[in-house]
C-alpha cells in the first residue's frame, strides 16, 4: 500500500514522521530489516528524503544504519525510555527554573490557552487535539526559558516524544487527569516556589515514563 505525503512539506520530516509512530508503537520491530528502495516505492519518493528520514531517525536512535547491509530497527527498549525522560526532566528542569522568573502576564498567554485547548480537547474525549495542545504546553516553557540552545535541544526530540505521548495517551479514557495536571503545573510555576515546582514537574514526567514502560511490558515479547 502506498503512503500518501503531502508536498507542501518537507517530504523526509514526514517519512521519519510514520516510521517513528510505526517504531514507537511496536509496528515494526527490533532487529527487522527495511531498506531505501522499498521506503521509496512506499512513500512515492526519491531515495533524497527517505535518507533524510533515517538520517533524523538514527540521530533518534530509532534505526541503525549499516550500509550496504541495509537499515535495522533498533526500536525502544526500558533503557531508551528512561534515557528519554531523564535527559527531558534535566532539559525541562533548567527551562521551568529560568521561565518562573517572567512576570509579564501577556508572555504566558500561550501556556494558558494551550491549558484551555487540552480542558476543551477532554471535555469532548478528542485524543488528538489534546496531544497537540499538550505538546504546546510543553513547548512553551522553553519559550518563556529564553534560551534558544536549550528550546532548540527540545525541538531536536519534539517528534520522538510527540510519538510516546500518542501511544500513552491512548490509555487514558478519561483526559480530564492529566488536563488538571497541566492546570497545576502552570498554576505552581506562576505563584509557587521553585522547588514545588520542580517536583509537580517531576512527578508530572515520571508518570508519563511510567506509562510509556507499562506499555512496552504488555506487548509481545
Amino acid at each position: 500500500m502506498t503512503q500518501t505525503v503531502k508536498r507542501g512539506e518537507s517530504l523526509g520530516a514526514q517519512v521519519a514522521q510514520v516510521l517513528r509512530q510505526r517504531i514507537v508503537r511496536g509496528e515494526l520491530s527490533p532487529g527487522a530489516r527495511i531498506t531505501e528502495e522499498a521506503l521509496a516505492e512506499e512513500f512515492s519518493v526519491s531515495r533524497g528524503p527517505i535518507r533524510d528520514a533515517l538520517t533524523q531517525l538514527s540521530f533518534e536512535k530509532l534505526v541503525e544504519v549499516q550500509r550496504p547491509r541495509g537499515v535495522y530497527i533498533t526500536g525502544l527498549s526500558q533503557d531508551d525510555v528512561d534515557q528519554l525522560y531523564s535527559l527531558r526532566g534535566a532539559l525541562e528542569q533548567l527551562a521551568l527554573s529560568r521561565a518562573m522568573r517572567v512576570d509579564d502576564d501577556a508572555r504566558w498567554a500561550a501556556m494558558a490557552a494551550a491549558v484551555d485547548r487540552m480542558s476543551q480537547a477532554a471535555d469532548a474525549g478528542d485524543h488528538a487535539a489534546f496531544v497537540a495542545a499538550d505538546l504546546e504546553f510543553h513547548s512553551e516553557i522553553y519559550v518563556l526559558a529564553d534560551h534558544p540552545r536549550l528550546q532548540g535541544a527540545w525541538s531536536q526530540y519534539l517528534p520522538t516524544f510527540a510519538s510516546l505521548l500518542e501511544v500513552t495517551i491512548n490509555h487514558d479514557d478519561d483526559l480530564h487527569e492529566s488536563s488538571d495536571d497541566h492546570m497545576k503545573l502552570m498554576d505552581v510555576m506562576r505563584s509557587g516556589t521553585p522547588e514545588e515546582a520542580a517536583s509537580v514537574l517531576t512527578a508530572h514526567l515520571d508518570g508519563a515514563r511510567d506509562r510509556m514502560l507499562s506499555e512496552l511490558a504488555d506487548r509481545p515479547a
